[in-house]
C-alpha cells in the first residue's frame, strides 16, 4: 500500500497506526543502490561487522548517563576506524572532533565509508525544552513537531546525524523512571506525538544539513516492565502488545523513521534483543519496517545475564539472527560475527542484509555524496541556542504546565502589592531545571523560578525566598524560617517535588510521593494559614498528600527546561493562561500503580451509587484518580453543549460526524482541549471503560464559542481480536465529548454490518 505523506497524516487514526511504511520513504537513486551493492561486494567480513558496530565517541569525549563500559581513547578508536571496524559513533558533539573522525573514515580506511554520528538529544541540545512527558501535556502534537525541528537544527549544527528519540513507550506505571521520556499512558496521544516528533526531527528532506534521523524506541513494550522496575521483564498477551504498545511505533514509522532501537526488556520470556518473532516477523514482516535496528546500550551482551545466551559469542549470534543490525557499545559484533559466519553459525546473507540496511540509510541522508554534512563550523556558531529557540522553549514550557487545582488564588495580581514567599528547595535552584537526558545543556543558562518572578514583579523587593529544606533532607532551622516567611507573606509559592536525578533511566521508585523532608515543610507552611500555591517539579505523576494536596492551587510544572522561571512567572501572573492537560493519571496512593484511565471494568466494578463492598477497589481508596488523565484547568471557564451525532447508526463502510459547541463563559481568553472517548459495550474481548479517539485544541475569547467536529469510522473502533487480527464488531457504543477522561457529554451509536451481529 502506498500513500503520500499528506494522506497518511489525514487518515483516520486507527488506519494510520497500522499502515506499513510508505515505500517512497526509503526510495534511493539508482546510483546509490549501485554504490551500496558495489561496496558490499568488496567488503571483508570484518568490514561488514564494522558497519554494524556503534561505539562511544572519543573524538568528542563526553560522559553521558550510561555505564562506562568499553570506552576507548581517541588513538585506539582512530585505529579501529582506519581498519573499517566502526560504522557509527555516538554521544559526542562538536564539529572539529567530528571532522577529525570523519577524515579518518573517508580518507584513511580502505573503502572510505563515512561514519554515522548519533546522540541522545531527547528534549534539547543547548536549548532545553520541557521533558517529553511535560510537553505531551500540551496535547498539541504540532508544538512537539516545532520543538523537535529546533532540536534537529541545533543537533545537526553540533555534528550529529541521528538522535535516539523519540521514546514512544506507552507507560502505565508511574513507578518507572522513564515515564518522563514518553508521552504518557495513552496509546492515541503517544502515537500522535510519536509521528509529530519524527516529522520534526527529520524535516521534509533527509539530505538537508539540518535533517536529524529519528530512532523511535524501545521496541517493544518497555513501558510495561513489571512493577515499574527498570530493565525488568514484561509478561503480556499478544493482544495487549499489539493494541497498546506497537501502534506508536507504527505511527513513527509511517511518519518516516528509518531506524529503531530494540528494548532492554524481555517479552514473555524472550529478551527483545534476541526475539526474532518481534524484530523480524512482526517489525519487518507485518509492519513493513525497512530501516535498521540498533541494540540498546550493551543489550546484546546482557543476553548472557538474562540467562538466554551461553556467552558473548552466543549473544552476538542470537542478536544478529533475531534482527539486530547495529550493536551499541558492547563490541560483540566486530569481535564475533566474522568467525560466526566462517563457522556457519550465521549465514553471510544475514550479515549482508543488515549492512545493506545501514548503508541505505547512510545513502538516504546523503553521507556518501557529502560525508561532511552536519559538520559545518559556521552552522555550529549560528544555529545553536538562538533567541528564536529560547522563545520557543518559553512557549513550550508555558503550554506544558497543568493547573491541577485553583481555589481562586490564581492568577496573582500583576500590579498588586502582595508579599510573596517563595519557599522550597527549587525556588532558586538551577541544577534541577532541565530534567533527565539533557546532559548537553549548560546548567548556568537556565532561568530559575526566583529569576522569573523578579522579572515580572513590579517590586521585586516584595519577594522573600526561603529554601526550607533540601530535596531529601531537612536543614537546620529550615522549617522555622519558612513558617516565619509564610506568616509575613500574603501568598506562599511552594516549590517542591523531585530532583532531576529522581526521574529517568534507572530511577524506578516504590513510593511516588513528595520526599519526607519536603512533605514536612509543606505541612508546616500550610499550618501558617496563608494561601499556598504548590509548584510541583516532577517527571511522573505523583501521589499527593496533606499540605500539598490541600493547597489552594497546584501547578504541575514537570521539568520545563531553559525557560522554566519565565514560563512559571508568566502563568502565575496571568500573562499566559494555563492550558495543559494531564498525559498521566495522578493516583490517590502509590499502591494503586499501575494505574491508567482506560482500564477494564472487571466483573465487579466500583459504582457511584455506594455499596462498594466486594468490588474492584482497594480497602484504602477506590479505583479512581485524584487528578484524571486529560484533566487541566484554565483561568477562564469552558462549557461543552449541544452534542450531536449525524446518525446513531454507523454503517460498516461509512462515517458519522460528531459535533458540539465549546463556549468560553469566563472573562479571560483561553484554550481548551476537547477530548472524544468511546466504549465498546459488548465485545469478544473485554474492552476499556473509555478510549481516547480524538482531540482538538480550541482558543476562544470571553463569550466566544466554536463548533468542533469529529468524524468516526469503523476503523476507529477496531481492536485486536482472535488470531491477532484487528477487527471491529457490530453493536452498541458509548461516546463522550469532554474536558478530561471523566464526565463529559454522552451519546450512543450502533455499528452495523451486513453480516449478522455476534452481540445478542
Amino acid at each position: 500500500m502506498s500513500l503520500d505523506r499528506r494522506s497518511l497524516l489525514t487518515a483516520s487514526l486507527a488506519a494510520f497506526l497500522t499502515l506499513p511504511i510508505p515505500r517512497r520513504a526509503f526510495a534511493l537513486a539508482a546510483n546509490d543502490v549501485a554504490r551500496v551493492d558495489d561496496l558490499i561486494s568488496r567488503m571483508t567480513l570484518e568490514e561488514k561487522a564494522g558497519q554494524m558496530t556503534c561505539l562511544a565517541d572519543s573524538f568528542r569525549p563526553f560522559n553521558p548517563p550510561n555505564p562506562q563500559v568499553g570506552i576507548q581513547d581517541e588513538k585506539r578508536l582512530a585505529g579501529e576506524i582506519r581498519k573499517g571496524r566502526v560504522g557509527c559513533l555516538f554521544n559526542g558533539i562538536g564539529v572539529a572532533g567530528g571532522r577529525r573522525a570523519q577524515d579518518i573514515a573517508v580518507k584513511d580506511s580502505r573503502l572510505g565509508i563515512p561514519l554515522l554520528f548519533a546522540g541522545d538529544v531527547i528534549h534539547g541540545l543547548k536549548t532545553i525544552f520541557p521533558v517529553p512527558l511535560g510537553e505531551a501535556a500540551s496535547f498539541d502534537p504540532e508544538l512537539a513537531r516545532r520543538t523537535s525541528r529546533a532540536m534537529a537544527v541545533e543537533a545537526t549544527a553540533a555534528g550529529l546525524h541521528l538522535t535516539f528519540a523519540p521514546m514512544v513507550d506507552v507507560a502505565r506505571d508511574q513507578r518507572w523512571g522513564r515515564v518522563v521520556e514518553g508521552a504518557g499512558e495513552d496509546v492515541t496521544l503517544t502515537s500522535l506525538f510519536a509521528a509529530a516528533r519524527v516529522r520534526g526531527f527529520q524535516g521534509g528532506d533527509l539530505r538537508r544539513d539540518d535533517s536529524l534521523l529519528a530512532c523511535p524506541k524501545h521496541f517493544a513494550a518497555y513501558g510495561a516492565v513489571a512493577a515499574g522496575l527498570e530493565y525488568g521483564n514484561v509478561d503480556i498477551s499478544d493482544e495487549t502488545l499489539r493494541e497498546t504498545h506497537i501502534p506508536p511505533f507504527g505511527s513513527a514509522f509511517a511518519a518516516g523513521a528509518l531506524t529503531t532501537m530494540a528494548a532492554f526488556n524481555e517479552i514473555n520470556g524472550v529478551p527483545a534483543t534476541a526475539d526474532r518473532e518481534l524484530l523480524t516477523d512482526l517489525l519487518r514482516g507485518e509492519m513493513g519496517f525497512r530501516g535498521f535496528v540498533f541494540s540498546d546500550y550493551t543489550a546484546d551482551e546482557e543476553l548472557v545475564a538474562h540467562g538466554f545466551a551461553q556467552d558473548d559469542r552466543d549473544a552476538a549470534r542470537l542478536a544478529v539472527l533475531a534482527g539486530v543490525d547495529m550493536s551499541m557499545q558492547s563490541g560483540l559484533f566486530i569481535k564475533y560475527l566474522p568467525d560466526l559466519v566462517k563457522s556457519g553459525a550465521v549465514p553471510e546473507g544475514t550479515i549482508d542484509v543488515a549492512v545493506r540496511r545501514i548503508l541505505y540509510v547512510k545513502a538516504a541522508i546523503g553521507l556518501f555524496d557529502n560525508p561532511y554534512r552536519s559538520l559545518d563550523e559556521a552552522a555550529e556558531k549560528s544555529r545553536i541556542a538562538t533567541p528564536g529557540h529560547r522563545a520557543l522553549a518559553r512557549e513550550s514550557a508555558t503550554r506544558s504546565v497543568v493547573l491541577l487545582k485553583n481555589e481562586g488564588v490564581l492568577p496573582l495580581a500583576p500590579t498588586g502589592r502582595q508579599k510573596i514567599a517563595l519557599i522550597g528547595p527549587f525556588g532558586e535552584d538551577r541544577a534541577n531545571l532541565y530534567g533527565p537526558w539533557a546532559f548537553y545543556g549548560d546548567p548556568d543558562k537556565g532561568v530559575d523560578i526566583a529569576t522569573g518572578l523578579r522579572a515580572v514583579m513590579p517590586d521585586p523587593s516584595l519577594l522573600t525566598i526561603v529554601r526550607g529544606c533540601g530535596v531529601r533532607k531537612p536543614i537546620d532551622d529550615g522549617i522555622a524560617k519558612a513558617v516565619e516567611a509564610a506568616k509575613a507573606a500574603d501568598i506562599v509559592l511552594l516549590a517542591i517535588g523531585e530532583s532531576q536525578d529522581m526521574s529517568g533511566e534507572a530511577q524506578s521508585r516504590t513510593v511516588i510521593e513528595i520526599p519526607a523532608a519536603q512533605q514536612a515543610l509543606a505541612d508546616a507552611v500550610a499550618a501558617a494559614g496563608k494561601p499556598v500555591v504548590v509548584l510541583l517539579r516532577h517527571g511522573r505523576a505523583l501521589a499527593l498528600h496533606d499540605g500539598v494536596a490541600n493547597a489552594q492551587a497546584i501547578l504541575a510544572t514537570w521539568f520545563l527546561g531553559s525557560e522554566t522561571g519565565h514560563a512559571i512567572a508568566d502563568l502565575l501572573f496571568g500573562r499566559a493562561d494555563p492550558s495543559g492537560k494531564l498525559p498521566v493519571s495522578f493516583p490517590w496512593e502509590s499502591g494503586q500503580e499501575p494505574f491508567f484511565y482506560d482500564r477494564k471494568s472487571t466483573g465487579r466494578p466500583v459504582t457511584d451509587n455506594g455499596g462498594n463492598e466486594y468490588k474492584a477497589r482497594y480497602a484504602t481508596t477506590d479505583n479512581s484518580a485524584r487528578f484524571p488523565f486529560g484533566h487541566g484547568l484554565s483561568y477562564t471557564q469552558f462549557v461543552l453543549e449541544d452534542l450531536k451525532l449525524s446518525d446513531t447508526a454507523l454503517r460498516w463502510d461509512r462515517a458519522i460526524e460528531v459535533t458540539a459547541r465549546v463556549r468560553n463563559t469566563g472573562d479571560r481568553p483561553g484554550s481548551e482541549v476537547v477530548q472524544l472517548y468511546t466504549r465498546d459495550r459488548v465485545a469478544s474481548r473485554t474492552r476499556p471503560i473509555r478510549e481516547l479517539k480524538r482531540i482538538e485544541r480550541v482558543t476562544l475569547s470571553p463569550g466566544q464559542s466554536k463548533l468542533v467536529r469529529f468524524s468516526l469510522s469503523r476503523t476507529d473502533l477496531e481492536f485486536v481480536g482472535s488470531g491477532n487480527k484487528r477487527i471491529a464488531e457490530p453493536g452498541l457504543f458509548d461516546l463522550w465529548l469532554g474536558q478530561s477522561s471523566q464526565g463529559g457529554l454522552h451519546a450512543q451509536f450502533t455499528l452495523y454490518a451486513e453480516q449478522p451481529s455476534r452481540k445478542g
